[in-house]
């Protein structure tokens, strides 16, 4: 509190401040001045008898009283400093001169800085612009203008906003002039006759579409072509001429058509040559916001669902956020139709079925409920004598094959949709069929084995071509519909072309490599390797991306799977009995799936429902993976990556 009392015994005592120290004081006025002060003063101060109101209203109030009081004594601003009165007439000083300015009054240092604005950082003036930019695609064009004349900013260059609106309006000419406005503003010399060829494309369009074809054509020959640019564009746009009606026209040119939605697109295309100094990128805070939604999600570790790009599935005001019980980490329904060791399962291809081939000779075809995602058995294929190790579907879901264990020599190819049995093959009793992969155009089919033999065949059985020598441990067609993946016994993985018969090493581990898939994009693949464990691979750059922790992998044949929305996820069966799952990206499982009292074999994610999966084991059951009903997860153990 500033206050200030006189020494002299005859005087009133004088209070600047902020409170007047009695009841009686804060009843009359906030601040009282001595009258013999105010005539010492005179001679540099003013009587207002009002002058002055109104002025530097953007400025703080020094006078408020105590507990929000204003003066009763009939006191006016004048500098942001309020002055008594003296019957009725206002006395204000001037910046605080005069005698006792030190101790009464603000100093005129301090009311100059209240004075200024406060001056805006470069993010606070992107923000603004970009919340401007917003409101002006709502269609709020006066509040736009109050947030930019209250602020001092400028939403974008002046010569911009002509040629926005010329463009808009078809102004083609007046475009071309304002080109010559921005090319200082521009960072490339060449943007210039890139914008000019958008704008005269767009005119050319324009015209063909009104039938206006000699105009259309003087644009062509006398005004696009001169610009020696992208000459091969030009001769497309010179086949629109032979175009007979304008809906033929937006067809092949795939346009919109004259009109405000082609413009716009025009708009966007040109403001990519431009500063955003000078124009702001379209729809940029709805990027921004985009991107961050975008961000979160990846970042986060249960997010198992698609995302809508529009935004208007999520909310801004809370971090993006999926709950472990969102996550299929609890047991849906154990299938116990099998009566021996279950050693493998895969989904479909559509997510509609799953197939499970056991130790007992047996697969079973499961049908998945679309709504409840309860499995029932569809119909059970018999007659495999050594057990069914391995299923592959075709690429349409319509047929199945079985292959056995080691010392198996037979390959069964099933009609999924009848149950009947098209093709049994053997091409030799020292075969070993224990792997295969279709083909992508599901016409062919390769299979394999640890005894040496490498076999393509159609869908009758007949040997197409052969590959010997080649020890397979498992198998992979690549979308090329040349190139086929096999490991070996040489822990190994390498590609071999049946066209020109050439083969390379891709990947090389230092174990035995039990299993691989691959992604559905050929990019990665998913490897269990003896006594290591899971291990993503890139398959274009041959490298070693990650190891995965946790899963307990000797010698026995697991088979792990990519999964969830964009497969993001990886699963994998364990020695422990555990079904483990991680975020491609961690190396850390995120989740680990008890149930299962002996080896599981196999994991399968089914590919159109993100929340289903499947665990066959050891213990002769096949359990079905979903999320939590009613935020229970007593059968899931979670670790944070």
């Amino acid at each position: 509190t500033l206050a200030s009392a006189s020494s002299s015994s005859d005087s009133d005592t004088v209070v600047l401040g902020l409170a007047t120290t009695s009841p009686h004081h804060q009843a009359t006025s906030a601040i009282h001045f001595n009258r013999t002060l105010v005539n010492n003063l005179s001679g540099n101060n003013m009587q207002s008898n009002g002058a002055g109101q109104g002025q530097d209203s953007e400025l703080s109030c020094l006078n408020s009283a105590q507990n929000g009081e204003s003066s009763s004594a009939g006191g006016t601003h004048f500098n942001g400093l309020l002055v008594s009165t003296n019957n009725g007439n206002s006395v204000g000083t001037n910046n605080g001169a005069g005698p006792g300015s030190g101790t009464s009054t603000a100093s005129g240092s301090e009311v100059g800085s209240m004075k200024k604005k406060k001056r805006l950082s470069q993010s606070e003036e992107d923000v603004i612009r970009l919340i401007g930019q917003h409101l002006h695609g709502l269609g709020l064009n006066q509040t736009v203008d109050l947030l930019m004349q209250e602020s001092g900013c400028r939403l974008e260059h002046t010569s911009a906003t002509k040629f926005r609106n010329n463009v808009m309006e078809g102004e083609w000419e007046k475009a071309e002039n304002d080109l010559n406005e921005l090319r200082a503003l521009m960072h490339s010399p060449n943007a210039i006759v890139r914008m000019k060829f958008l704008l005269l494309q767009q005119k050319y369009l324009e015209y063909l579409e009104d039938g206006k074809v000699l105009e259309a054509l003087q644009v062509l020959r006398g005004e696009l072509t001169p610009l020696k640019y992208n000459t091969d564009r030009i001769h497309v746009l010179s086949g629109y001429l032979m175009c007979s009606h304008a809906e033929d026209l937006r067809a092949k040119a795939e346009w919109d058509g004259k009109g405000a939605n082609s413009r716009c697109r025009l708009l966007d295309k040109l403001q990519t040559y431009l500063p955003p100094s000078v124009m702001l990128p379209p729809r940029r805070l709805q990027t921004l916001l985009r991107q961050a939604v975008e961000l979160q999600r990846d970042r986060c570790l249960y997010h198992n669902t698609k995302l809508d790009s529009s935004l208007d599935s999520v909310s801004l005001l809370l971090d993006h956020v999926c709950s472990r019980s969102q996550f299929p980490c609890y047991t849906q329904q154990i299938l116990t139709e099998h009566c021996n060791e279950v050693w493998f399962c895969k989904f479909s291809n559509n997510g509609t079925k799953l197939a499970t081939g056991s130790k007992d000779t047996t697969v079973i075809i499961w049908q998945v409920d679309p709504e409840s995602h309860q499995l029932k058995l569809l119909r059970t294929l018999e007659g495999h004598a050594y057990g069914v190790s391995y299923l592959a579907w075709s690429p349409d879901d319509a047929y199945l094959i079985a292959c056995g264990p080691d010392d198996c020599s037979e390959l069964w190819l099933w009609n999924v949709q009848t149950g009947e049995l098209r093709t049994k093959m053997s091409q030799s009793h020292e075969d070993s069929l224990t792997s295969v992969a279709w083909n992508p155009d599901g016409k062919r089919f390769v299979t394999g084995g640890q005894r040496g033999q490498f076999y393509q065949c159609d869908l009758d059985g007949n040997l197409l071509d052969s590959w010997e020598g080649v020890r397979v441990q498992c198998l992979w067609c690549v979308g090329d519909g040349r190139t086929v993946l096999a490991s070996d016994t040489h822990q190994r993985i390498r590609g071999y072309n049946f066209e020109d018969l050439t083969d390379r090493n891709i990947v090389q581990e230092d174990h035995p490599i039990m299993s691989f898939t691959v992604s559905k994009n050929g990019r990665l693949a998913l490897l269990n390797v003896a006594t290591q464990g899971v291990h993503l691979w890139d398959l274009q750059d041959r490298v070693l991306v990650r190891k995965y922790q946790g899963v307990t992998q000797g010698f026995y044949t697991i088979h792990s799977c990519f999964g969830g929305h964009n497969e993001d996820f990886i699963a994998s069966g364990s020695e422990d009995h555990k079904v483990y799952i991680w975020h491609r990206r961690s190396e850390l499982p995120i989740a680990e799936l008890t149930g299962h009292t002996r080896t599981v074999n196999c994991v399968s994610w089914n590919p159109a429902i993100p929340g289903l999966m499947a665990s066959a084991s050891d213990d002769g059951t096949v359990r079905v993976w979903g999320p939590a009903p009613f935020l229970d997860t007593q059968n899931c153990s979670n670790m944070d990556s």
